[in-house]
């Protein structure tokens, strides 16, 4: 079946651009999957292009049990990580997998992530999960269902030696989420180059925080400049 202009591709394909512009492509890996609208499964970018170079042709409907009904090829091994983490929270509607370099690096040092931005603030609430099934590839239901778990409730969960995850109930909360989450990271080793972190925002305030730095709004916004700097325009 073709996809063409079937509005969720488009909008998998932006959301994948938007990703690379904001630093999170590593040749063709990563992906990003937004839940299909008549819930046959997720769209997602296809396998063996980068997430700067996604069109709506190169994005796949795929079903719950890794079918392609929607495009052309084999879907991602790493499909389960969308599809069990979207069945384990309904109210998910978009999922990010990245290798974002800074989230690995900071993953590394087995530390809780300092609310030194604001940035970090958004992580307060459900905390920052560590997935420790596998560093491998989460290419299985089972591994899936471990990382939707181990996800939890939160926003986002870190996956050593392997990139990150991020959930929102839509592409602009899924993309901001791992463009905070890969900031807040690198500050954090920026800082810890420099010596000890004594100066954090502490937890209850940072939950406050995070309610006013990061309301829908504002969430909306970082999606829209990081859709601009994907190539689509100042009307995005």
């Amino acid at each position: 079946m073709d996809n063409t202009a079937h509005p969720l591709a488009e909008l998998t394909a932006l959301g994948s651009r938007a990703l690379a512009a904001a630093g999170h492509g590593d040749m063709v890996w990563g992906h990003l999957a937004l839940r299909d609208d008549e819930g046959r499964g997720v769209w997602m970018k296809a396998p063996g292009w980068g997430l700067e170079e996604i069109r709506h042709d190169r994005v796949q409907l795929v079903s719950w049990e890794g079918d392609v009904l929607v495009g052309a090829g084999a879907p991602h091994k790493e499909y389960p990580i969308h599809t069990e983490i979207m069945r384990a929270r309904p109210e998910v509607g978009a999922t990010v997998h990245t290798h974002a370099a800074a989230v690995n690096a900071f993953s590394a040092l087995d530390v809780p992530l300092r609310p030194i931005s604001h940035d970090a603030v958004l992580f307060a609430e459900h905390g920052l999960p560590r997935f420790t099934a596998t560093a491998s590839l989460v290419d299985s239901p089972g591994l899936g269902r471990s990382l939707a778990r181990d996800l939890g409730a939160a926003r986002a969960c870190l996956m050593p030696q392997h990139g990150l995850v991020a959930a929102g109930p839509d592409v602009a909360h899924a993309v901001m989420t791992a463009v905070l989450l890969h900031r807040a990271c690198a500050l954090h080793l920026t800082a810890l180059a420099a010596g000890e972190i004594r100066d954090f925002t502490g937890h209850e305030e940072s939950v406050e925080k995070a309610s006013t730095v990061w309301a829908a709004r504002q969430i909306e916004a970082g999606w829209r400049y990081w859709a601009r700097q994907a190539g689509d325009g100042p009307g995005v």
